[in-house]
């Protein structure tokens, strides 16, 4: 049996007052459950730099066919200099908490809820994990499970 890696690491200094500070902005704004969340999404924005670095010196077909991925993600580059510039904050907006958030006009925690809860539905299939990264061609078919009684928000408000 394998082992599993961690998809990202710590923080070098860990009571920096800066970074925590902005971390802690962060995990209000977009509603994160702990810092954890903020660091898997550096990680993963690293990665993907790490990409676009390697695709300098490659074709123009490869480069595109990166542009296409990051696009269908919903990235807005045409070319490695905007991939480089990628941060955090961009791979946040695409998480289906985010989007939610923004989509039925709820506050960010009670789109957390209804994700964890199994309201939500992207196309066919119920998702139930906040960071579950959206793409832009699923975007319009997510909706809200109904009840027999009534729509999951109107019981929030």
């Amino acid at each position: 049996m394998k082992r599993k890696h961690k998809k990202y690491s710590k923080p070098k200094k860990l009571y920096d007052k800066g970074r925590i500070e902005e971390e802690s902005g962060i995990k209000k704004e977009f509603g994160l459950k702990n810092k954890r969340e903020i660091w898997k999404a550096e990680a993963k924005v690293k990665s993907i730099r790490e990409k676009a670095k390697k695709m300098i010196l490659a074709n123009q077909e490869e480069q595109k066919y990166l542009f296409e991925k990051l696009k269908e993600m919903g990235f807005k580059v045409n070319s490695i200099s905007d991939v480089l510039s990628l941060e955090k904050n961009d791979y946040l907006k695409r998480r289906l908490q985010t989007i939610i958030s923004k989509k039925f006009n709820v506050p960010i925690k009670k789109a957390r809820q209804l994700i964890v809860h199994k309201k939500v539905l992207v196309g066919d299939d119920i998702v139930d994990s906040p960071s579950y990264l959206v793409q832009v061609k699923t975007e319009n078919v997510i909706s809200l499970k109904k009840t027999k009684n009534q729509n999951p928000i109107s019981k929030l408000k």
